[in-house]
């Protein structure tokens, strides 16, 4: 008489061993995440899943304080999610996976992520990752951390005015709210990058580490994610619909269409440091989070400070 054994093989659990740290937001997105099948999936697969809801009020480097007993970490929620819980575990060199569980989820994006569970569970199964970088801002003496781009000016009001439309429209909320941003206010930026002054009239002022939007369309050509530089862009254009142009341009040369056929609406720069500060105080935004804090800030790029779970190459990841 054989006995019988619940125990599949390893060879059908390739995750066996592993200990995976899945931090969520229980408040991200429309309430339909399929954060729960791909938490079974990776039992499934022989993982030891470890869950943490994030809570108010609680640091999120407490959720991370034994994070080298891990073999990967899960962020599960929106942009400002991953981003925060990346920033606590900056060059602790344990693979994240940023979990599409968000309204836009432009990071997930930018990694050319899937949505779906079993293709995600698979992405961590392969434990590919790529290293890049992260921003820090300062903020009144207050550091947080940012992975896609931080701003002020049109752009931060734009994710203001999108905020009361999000639950109905979802992500078609971000291009409605930029139709409305018709008539943003002007004001003189003072810069200082990498220590040299610049002074300039516009609508706002985007420090950018990923360069695409949704759908994976370009902001603007030549940004890398893990060049040890933010590229920042100056918006000089008198509304954000006319930077249509500019996203043209980009995706002509994404596209090897040619060279760009518009300019002038806005200007780029490359830095490692910013200082931001403008006349009239700016709302501030990192990561597609609103924040009550406004102008002066300053952003120092963190060079390949996190290394997250994609299957993309170095290459997919730039514009």
């Amino acid at each position: 008489m054989h006995e019988m054994t619940t125990d599949a093989p390893t060879t059908d659990r390739p995750l066996h061993g592993k200990r995976i740290l899945v931090v969520f937001n229980p408040k991200s997105g429309s309430g339909d995440s399929e954060l729960p099948e791909f938490n079974r999936l990776l039992r499934d697969a022989g993982a030891d899943v470890v869950e943490r809801e994030l809570q108010p009020d609680t640091p999120m480097t407490d959720y991370v304080h034994d994070l080298d007993a891990f073999t990967y970490l899960v962020g599960a929620g929106g942009d400002g999610t991953v981003s925060s819980l990346a920033y606590a575990a900056r060059y602790k060199n344990v693979p994240m996976l940023a979990f599409p569980a968000g309204t836009a989820n432009l990071i997930a994006q930018n990694l050319d992520l899937p949505q779906d569970a079993a293709s995600l569970a698979d992405i961590v199964t392969q434990g590919h990752a790529q290293r890049v970088d992260m921003g820090e801002l300062t903020v009144h003496d207050e550091k947080s951390g940012f992975c896609m781009l931080a701003g002020a000016g049109a752009d931060a009001s734009m994710i203001r005015d999108s905020e009361e439309l999000k639950d109905r429209f979802g992500a078609m909320a971000y291009v409605m709210s930029a139709m409305k941003q018709l008539n943003p206010k002007k004001t003189t930026f003072h810069l200082k990058i990498d220590g040299q002054p610049r002074d300039f009239e516009g609508i706002g002022v985007m420090v950018a580490n990923f360069g695409m939007a949704n759908y994976r369309l370009p902001i603007t050509s030549d940004i890398s994610p893990s060049d040890g530089r933010f590229t920042v862009i100056l918006l000089k254009a008198g509304n954000i619909m006319r930077l249509i142009p500019n996203l043209i341009d980009s995706v002509r040369v994404k596209l090897n269409l040619g060279d760009p056929i518009f300019s002038g609406n806005l200007e780029t720069i490359e830095a490692k440091h910013i200082e931001i500060d403008a006349d009239d105080p700016f709302p501030l935004q990192y990561d597609g989070e609103l924040h009550v804090e406004t102008t002066p800030f300053t952003a120092k790029i963190l060079p390949g400070a996190i290394r997250f779970l994609t299957a993309a190459k170095r290459d997919d990841l730039e514009t």
